[in-house]
């Protein structure tokens, strides 16, 4: 009896062409794992083009994907390059804190005592993120925004309506329809109540006339009306143009909201301002936001994002 085994033998011609990626997933922004907005985050993204960093974001096809690079500063700890399934963004909040979670879990940050400050450098500069520790894990992670630009406003409240699906008297109209960024440009709506925004059926054709040249494409609308207690607004995040049609929680977005909060007098005034921001709701994955203003005199001298995080799995991609 003869019999021949060509397992062993098999060669595959493109097994030495193939680079093995190790990615992590995370979720963003939430307490329980399958909450907040989820990530991937490449933890060693050298040697990749930027159009293969941008394919494999669309493979995830998460809101955000992640790639650690060594800084350009020695003084700093990471650079991170930040896309969506189809653009890459200067700066954005989830990826930013999910990336620092995925940093201080791997060790790949000098550990010690119950808080460590890490700088990441991002397209819009210096991003300074602390994370703070208990039982030796990472938990609550802050992260520092650039100061804000007030950008124009929207003055059709009428067409702003229609987009959302909206009557025109379910919008607050005794607050601006406003652009404002920390990095990235939002686009305020305020909302009077929470029947309102769970109603919103968003309306691409709409968005296309109205907002595709306009100062920002990324729609935020928001309700001093929340389902938990201690929240201080309810909001939803829309952003067609980067290939995101609802993001379950904006880090980006929730710096300048504390800041519209602040200029516009929405809640009483004090030198340091706290809001909570519930987000996420309507998509199934409940997201809570820490948001911090501190201003003096009128201006605001410092903006601050914070959340948890929590670990979902790892894993390999292989590319040519």
């Amino acid at each position: 009896m003869f019999s021949l085994c060509l397992c062993a033998s098999v060669v595959n011609p493109y097994e030495d062409t193939m680079r093995k990626i190790h990615y992590h997933l995370v979720d963003v922004f939430t307490d329980r794992i399958f909450g907040g907005n989820q990530l991937a985050v490449i933890t060693n993204g050298r040697g990749l083009s930027s159009e293969l960093m941008q394919s494999i974001a669309k493979e995830f096809n998460l809101s955000e994907t992640t790639f650690v690079l060594p800084p350009k500063d020695s003084s700093n700890d990471y650079k991170v390059r930040i896309f969506t399934p189809y653009a890459e963004l200067p700066m954005a909040g989830h990826p930013t804190v999910g990336t620092a979670f995925i940093l201080a879990r791997e060790h790949m940050i000098e550990l010690g005592g119950e808080r460590v400050m890490i700088k990441l450098e991002e397209g819009v500069g210096l991003i300074p993120v602390d994370i703070n520790f208990k039982d030796g894990q990472p938990d609550l992670i802050w992260m520092q925004q650039p100061l804000p630009k007030f950008g124009p406003r929207f003055e059709d409240a009428s067409v702003m309506a229609e987009m959302l699906s909206l009557q025109l008297s379910a919008i607050e109209t005794d607050l601006p329809i406003e652009v404002v960024s920390c990095g990235l440009p939002f686009l305020f709506v305020p909302l009077k109540d929470l029947e309102a925004i769970r109603s919103i059926r968003f309306r691409l054709d709409v968005w296309e006339k109205a907002l595709k040249d306009f100062a920002s494409g990324q729609v935020f609308v928001f309700t001093k009306e929340t389902e938990r207690e201690g929240s201080s607004v309810h909001s939803r995040m829309f952003a067609p143009g980067l290939g995101v049609q609802e993001d379950p929680a904006t880090g980006s977005a929730n710096g300048p909201l504390g800041c519209y909060l602040v200029r516009h007098e929405v809640f009483p005034a004090s030198e340091r301002m706290e809001f909570t921001s519930e987000q996420g709701f309507e998509m199934g994955r409940p997201s809570i936001l820490k948001i911090v203003i501190e201003h003096d005199k009128g201006e605001i001298t410092r903006v601050r994002v914070g959340g948890q995080c929590r670990f979902v799995g790892e894993g390999y991609l292989e590319v040519g």
